[in-house]
This record gives C-alpha cells, structure tokens and sequence, in this order.
C-alpha cells in the first residue's frame, strides 16, 4: 500500500510540478507580465495580466489659444497679441485687419506660438484664421476675432528740438500737447532720454498740456541726445490716446554763455570758458517796472536778421530791429540799437531788451545758438512762469524734480 501510494503521489504530483515550471517560464519570457493571485476556496485560483511600463498617452486633438480671446473688445493697440497651441503645431497663421492686410508677426522656434511684432490701429475689428495639426495628424482651423479700443479723442505731440540739429547748453526738451493730459504718470513712463555723456536730468510739468526735460547743470559741449515719446496707445485719461510715437535726435555744441548785469550795464560773453567778450549795453528802464529786463537764466529761442516790434502800452509798432535775438517770449531781445547807443554803458532806456551797437549785435547774432545760456542779475524783477516757455534754469532743482509726475 504504501509503494502504490508513494507511485500515484509522484504520478499527481508531475502536473503540479509543470504548472511551477509553466509559470516561472511566463515570468522569465514575458517580464512585463504580472500574474495576481487571489485567495479562493480551493488554493490560488490566477487573475487576468495587469500590464505595467509607460503611460499609454491618449490621442488629442489639437488645442488653439488666441490672446486676447474670441468677441474681446476695447483692447489697446500696442497689447500683447498671440496664439498658441498645445498637442500639435502650427501650420498657418494669419491676423487681419477689415481691410484684408496682414498684420506682421513671427512664429517662436517650436512652432507652438505664434505673436504680433507690429502695433495694431485703433476701432479695428481683427481676424485669426490659419490652422495647426494636432499629434492626431488632425488639422484644426484658427478662428476668432476682437476690436481694439475706440478713443474719444487722439492726443497729438511735438517737440521743441529738431533731428540733426545743434543746439547750445541750456537747451532745454519741451514736448507739447495738442490737448490737456490727464494721466501725466503714464505719459511721462513713455519717455526716454538718452545722452552721450553722462547727465543727470528729469522731467517736470509745467502744466497740463507741457512737459520739459532739463539737466540738473547745462550739458556738456558735444553731447549726443536722443529723446523719445512712445506715445502711441497710451492712455492719457477721458478717453484720450497718444496719435502716434514721436522722437529727435539732436547734438549740444560748444559752450556760449553771456552774462549781463543790469547795474554795470555790460554784457560779457564766454565760450568754452574764456571771455571773449565785454560789451556796453542797456537794459529796460529801471524806474519803471513794466520795462526792466527780467533777472535770471533766459535761453536763446531764436534770431531774426530783422525783427519789427510793437509795443501798445508804450504806444510804439513795427520799429524795425536788426540782428534780434530773441531770449524770452515777454518781449526781451537782445538786438542792435543805435538810437541808445549813447546811453549804452551808462544808464539802461530800453523797454526790457537789452540794447547793443551795430557792431556788437551783429558779433552776437553771428555766434549764438538757440539754447545758448543768457545769464541776468542786478534787477529786481525776476524771469517766471508767466515770460514763456524757457524759464526752466529759473526753478531750483529740488523744485523741479518736485513736478515730476513719478517718484523720484
């Protein structure tokens, strides 16, 4: 009995031997296979393969996304425009304006964005359209569309200084609105200087509709400058836009001073430092205070060969001056007169000009530049706000920075 036992236990035990060596050969053959077992009322009964290694990632389609996004409205010309995709890449992108133009712009290195490089116009309704394939080899179309922003009215600028001019050291930059500026904060960001030499300057509002940038002393002779007004899709304020951007780039020329003093009746004059004139004048009258000549930093504006001027409160019109140069816009020159030339050096007769020979106003006109510095000290009546655009140098640096629309 017991050699028959022992002879059916090696016999039944074979399959149960196979089915060991079945499974360990499953395993060695086919690693990525994971048999699970569970318990059961009669030993362990195999489960299903479970599959194990990489994500299997499932096929999309692909994603477009326009910036700003489909029917927006009142978007600002100069924003950020874009679109991108995930899941695919682009085949063709194109922004239209109403009129079929092509807006410019440039795909990035990966072909999954694709951006504007050019402003778009204001009330202009703009078109995506192009396509892009996704990584399910599908095509899917660019659509969409948005409006930019409508202004109530566009503000237009200038400024005082012209391109490839020369001008002389306390030249200040004016720049001029057409209309009054509310955010003076966001137009004044849009502003740059940029020098040559190093200077240290700022912008101040003289009032709502006038910004000036000045150094804190006169410029360095033979500076290069170049001032900018990115003013387009700027919003001033009410509803009001920049019309477009604007710039100059201008040089400084040597340095021309003349120092005048209402007491001495003289007129010196340096260049580059070094005196190379002193000449006799006469400055407004001193007992009357609607005639004297302004004390303070005047600039030259301009020169006239001739100059007719008027005068009704002193009843005189069209008296013809020569080689004028112009210094302030309250009527003050500095021009040749040879009714005074008696008094010139002696004792001051003229309504606020200050009075030269022939001779010497010609030597004067002939060498000034607009921006040339004109210093006067010695009368009581002082240059201000209310004698026109240049009396910047008039306004001491801590008060001038005090009338910048930003922190300093």
């Amino acid at each position: 009995m017991a050699r028959v036992g022992g002879s059916n236990d090696r016999r039944q035990g074979q399959p149960k031997q196979l089915v060991r060596w079945a499974l360990a050969v499953v395993v060695v053959l086919t690693p990525c296979i994971t048999v699970l077992f569970t318990p059961a009322a009669h030993g362990q009964v195999p489960m299903r393969p479970v599959q194990s290694g990489p994500p299997v990632v499932p096929i999309v389609s692909a994603q477009i996304v326009t910036e700003p996004s489909d029917g927006a409205t009142g978007i600002n010309p100069t924003a950020p425009v874009r679109v991108s995709v995930s899941h695919g890449v682009f085949d063709a992108v194109s922004l239209t304006n109403p009129e079929g133009k092509a807006v410019a712009g440039h795909f990035s290195s990966d072909k999954l964005s694709w951006t504007t490089t050019e402003p778009l116009g204001y009330a202009k309704t703009y078109t995506w359209s192009g396509t892009a394939t996704g990584i399910d080899h599908l095509r899917r179309p660019i659509t969409g569309s948005f409006r930019t922003v409508i202004p109530e009215r566009l503000v237009s600028a200038r400024f005082n200084v012209a391109d490839n001019a020369t001008y002389g050291i306390a030249m200040p930059i004016a720049l001029t609105f057409s209309s009054k500026v509310i955010d003076k904060a966001a137009v004044q960001k849009a502003l740059s200087v940029h020098t040559s030499v190093p200077t240290e300057g700022a912008w101040a509002w003289l009032d709502d509709t006038t910004v000036h940038w000045r150094p804190k002393a006169y410029f360095a002779p033979d500076t290069r400058v170049s001032v900018t007004a990115k003013l387009y899709g700027i919003a001033m304020g009410n509803g009001s836009f920049g019309r477009e951007d604007i710039g100059s780039s201008f040089t400084i020329g040597r340095s021309y001073v003349l120092r005048g003093d209402t007491r001495t009746h003289r007129l010196a004059v340096y260049a580059n430092g070094i005196q190379v004139g002193d000449y006799p004048a006469s400055y407004g009258l001193d007992s009357d205070p609607g005639r004297r000549t302004h004390s303070g930093t005047h600039v030259v504006m301009s020169k006239f060969p001739v100059y007719y001027m008027s005068n009704p409160q002193y009843h005189y019109k069209d008296v013809e001056a020569r080689w004028a140069v112009r210094m302030s816009d309250n009527g003050e020159f500095i021009h040749s007169a040879p009714w005074s030339v008696a008094q010139q050096g002696k004792t001051n007769v003229s309504h606020g000009c200050i009075n030269l020979s022939p001779a010497n106003a010609r030597a004067v006109f002939d060498a000034v530049l607009p921006g040339d510095a004109v210093e006067i000290i010695g009368s009581s009546r002082q240059l201000g706000p209310n004698d026109g655009d240049y009396y910047d140098w008039t306004i001491s640096w801590e008060s001038w920075t005090a009338m910048s629309a930003l922190p300093n």
